[in-house]
């Protein structure tokens, strides 16, 4: 199989790249040259937000079976990339995010919920929900209905995150002392493994799949506990995971999921958006995911690669609690080691 994978040196793009080299498919990498991408790929260059940005792609001789974009801003850049692609490969594999839902999607959301309005394939950057949905858009667009993937991953985890959730959480506890850790312990997660989602993106390209797929981790395939759990086991630490009340954080002003990754208040329209989506389409087609425990060792071993500290998007606010302010709500009355809020 041959592969051109627009970015290709970043998180999920890299993982994509990097399965693909392992199955011993051609792998072709367009991106703007600031990172290397993996051995063993061509590499063009160009920036495609630059009126030019596309011409290494134009001069290339090269046909492919499957292209794989996971870009997130103007959705003009996908639209403009896959109008040239689309009589040069065979499948247009656009990684797109469960955000393109209106809101609140309903708990148990399957792909044929009600979408974002408003998207365009031809508008520059706008917001995150409409500027995938305008990716979405594009795609389909040029290479029609059954030529495209629509990709709507959510929480994505594992080794070389840029985003800084997963990373956050395991330097956090290889701190070690009290943490505060958000409730419910039992609070169910979804979220794929970046390898899982690159695996399924390639097996789905091999089997000509087509049209939007919801990919994440069935619905309870971890909890809270299990994976703060997992970052104490193989970080080493002394770390007291001090399990607290929801409503004592959100009470404290502390924002969920930015200020403590990957966490929502439980039965919250957050909770029902990102931890409880119908994945079994995804699943049907050959959806596997890794155990949590996988996901964490394999996060901290490339991170402690990096010298413990992971590379951050741009694009993305930093993520994680103030020092001071965990102090402050484990003093007020935040819970105590082993305790289920």
């Amino acid at each position: 199989m041959r592969l051109l994978t627009l970015g290709g040196t970043e998180f999920a793009g890299r993982a994509v790249v990097e399965a693909a080299l392992a199955r011993g498919w051609d792998v072709t990498v367009l991106n703007r040259g600031r990172h290397e991408p993996p051995a063993g790929v061509r590499s063009l260059q160009g920036d495609r937000t630059a009126p030019d940005g596309l011409a290494a792609l134009a001069g290339a001789e090269d046909d492919w079976d499957v292209v794989v974009d996971t870009w997130s801003d103007a959705p003009r850049a996908v639209r403009d990339a896959a109008r040239l692609l689309k009589d040069r490969a065979g499948r247009y594999v656009y990684v797109s995010s469960c955000s393109v839902y209106a809101w609140p999607p309903a708990a148990g959301y399957t792909e044929d919920a009600p979408l974002v309005e408003g998207a365009s394939a031809d508008a520059e950057q706008t917001d995150y929900a409409q500027d995938k949905r305008g990716g979405e858009l594009a795609a389909v667009d040029a290479f029609g209905e059954e030529r495209s993937v629509l990709v709507r991953a959510g929480l994505i985890l594992g080794p070389y995150e840029n985003v800084g959730r997963l990373p956050w959480w395991l330097t956090r506890i290889a701190r070690g002392g009290p943490v505060l850790a958000p409730g419910p312990r039992e609070l169910p997660l979804q979220y794929v493994d970046v390898r899982d989602l690159a695996e399924w993106v390639l097996g789905a390209a091999e089997r000509e799949l087509s049209g939007p797929y919801n990919l994440i981790s069935p619905q309870g395939h971890t909890t809270m506990g299990a994976l703060l759990d997992a970052c104490v086991q193989v970080t080493g630490s002394n770390a007291e995971l001090r399990w607290t009340d929801p409503k004592l954080i959100l009470d404290a002003g502390i924002e969920p999921w930015t200020q403590l990754p990957v966490w929502v208040p439980p039965e919250s329209e957050l909770h029902g958006a990102l931890h409880s989506a119908d994945v079994s389409r995804a699943v049907a087609a050959g959806l596997r995911c890794r155990p949590v425990e996988e996901t964490v060792t394999d996060t901290w071993a490339w991170l402690q690669a990096l010298g413990g500290t992971a590379p951050q998007r741009p694009d993305r606010p930093a993520k994680g609690l103030d020092p001071d302010v965990e102090a402050k709500v484990l003093a007020s009355g935040g819970g105590v080691p082993g305790n289920t809020p």
